[in-house]
């Protein structure tokens, strides 16, 4: 069975629209998806690029294209009022999260606390928050994320060693998609990788 790899960041929005569908889309095609939380202002620093909020005529642009996507996946979505946050706490976050069986229910309560709620992600309180509607202990969840520092170093400079520029980044193989408009191009090749 083929895997597609998803790196995202909590601060990215195209990331949380692409969040609100592809599990339906990899279990279309019979395969399996491995969610994979990495810092996104860290591929940027590593590759020289910059995220669209900061290129003046795509910044306004931003926001009405994330409308018209939510709007056609028929998903919540309201620009929160804190934007960009710090995201460092909830991923460190997402892998204690991870080690306890709980990678995708926490990053769906991150992801509604931000762009459906428009709560301050940086917030502990609001992380703790979010990791208990995601049935976990959030404090103890917010106490151990400081432990996942190596981890998404790791694992943000391992999608920047195999070619990430942005967020989110897809992988079938060492084949790479990056963008929510590029998913399905990825689930056409987990599909064509679960035929071979």
């Amino acid at each position: 069975m083929a895997t597609l790899e998803f790196f995202y960041d909590f601060v990215s929005s195209y990331s949380y629209l692409a969040s609100t569908r592809v599990e339906a889309e990899v279990a279309r095609v019979g395969g399996t998806l491995r969610w994979r939380p990495f810092l996104l202002g860290g591929v940027f620093n590593a590759t020289g690029n910059k995220a669209p909020i900061e290129v003046a005529a795509k910044a306004p642009y931003l926001a009405t294209d994330c409308v018209r996507w939510a709007k056609r996946l028929g998903v919540p979505f309201a620009w929160p009022p804190r934007f960009p946050v710090l995201t460092v706490l909830p991923l460190r976050a997402a892998f204690a999260a991870e080690k306890l069986g709980k990678l995708v229910p926490y990053t769906h309560a991150i992801y509604r606390a931000y762009w459906a709620e428009g709560r301050d992600i940086s917030d502990a309180a609001v992380v703790a928050d979010a990791a208990t509607r995601a049935g976990l202990d959030g404090a103890a969840l917010v106490a151990e994320a400081a432990n996942f520092k190596d981890a998404l170093k790791a694992q943000t400079q391992e999608a920047v060693d195999r070619g990430s520029f942005g967020a989110p980044t897809f992988f079938v193989g060492q084949e790479m998609f990056i963008g929510n408009d590029r998913l399905d191009f990825a689930i056409e090749a987990l599909a064509a990788a679960g035929r071979a």
